[in-house]
């Protein structure tokens, strides 16, 4: 049997936001709190000038998702912001984060005729439907389809409600299983009481509410690859 060499387990530390903006991040504080992280996960409905501040006063990249609340900013120059500067959208795209695979999708089950960051049911398969040749070539490059989901809404039925704006969405339960991420994050639902369930396992992958941060180790199964 030939020698292989083992290649111990990839880590990452992640500061992961959503929702609301957290006076201890907004501040130098988050320089103690999040200092050793690799990079920054934005889940959406978070003011721009807030995710700024947070890459600027950790220098590291920030990668997000939009919410359904998220709109341009007027900013005192005059200028108007769509996206927080400095930071990768990385809704219905697929790459690679030193090494670890990941993808968003944005917004929220649809719930009035502001069409920005809303999808019906079928609109989000419709997403997921374009995102299968880039998985399915990751699988054929790398051995896995994807690590990491990065959302704004939950799955339907896990971490979701029942009235329409918090619907969570059908299609995440269907990537779970055949694309098997390992981690998928989001925000939307908002947490008021310590029993509320904010970690779950569906199939292979275990999803986090983040709101309205959370510093996270994202551990991933130890590799072997011959010398």
């Amino acid at each position: 049997m030939p020698y292989r060499r083992h290649i111990p387990a990839p880590r990452y530390r992640v500061l992961a936001v959503s929702d609301k903006v957290e006076p201890r991040l907004y501040g130098p504080s988050v320089t103690k709190i999040a200092r050793d992280v690799d990079f920054i996960v934005g889940c959406g409905d978070l003011p721009y000038y807030y995710l700024e501040y947070i890459v600027s006063m950790l220098n590291k990249p920030l990668y997000y998702v939009h919410g359904n609340h998220d709109r341009p900013e007027h900013r005192s120059n005059r200028t108007i912001i769509k996206e927080p500067q400095g930071g990768i959208n990385l809704h219905a795209r697929v790459m690679a984060i030193d090494g670890l695979l990941a993808m968003g999708l944005e917004g929220s089950h649809r719930y009035n005729r502001n069409t920005s960051y809303q999808y019906t049911q079928t609109e989000m398969w419709g997403i997921i439907v374009k995102m299968m040749p880039a998985l399915l070539t990751n699988r054929i490059l790398f051995g896995r389809y994807v690590d990491v989901l990065i959302t704004h809404s939950p799955p339907f039925g896990i971490h979701d409600a029942a009235d329409r704006p918090h619907i969570g969405f059908k299609s995440f339960l269907s990537f779970m299983r055949w694309f098997k991420p390992r981690y998928l994050l989001h925000g939307h639902q908002h947490v008021y009481r310590d029993t509320e369930i904010t970690r779950s396992r569906y199939a292979q992958t275990e999803i986090i509410n983040v709101y309205p941060w959370r510093l996270l180790d994202l551990e991933f199964p130890a590799a072997s690859a011959p010398p």
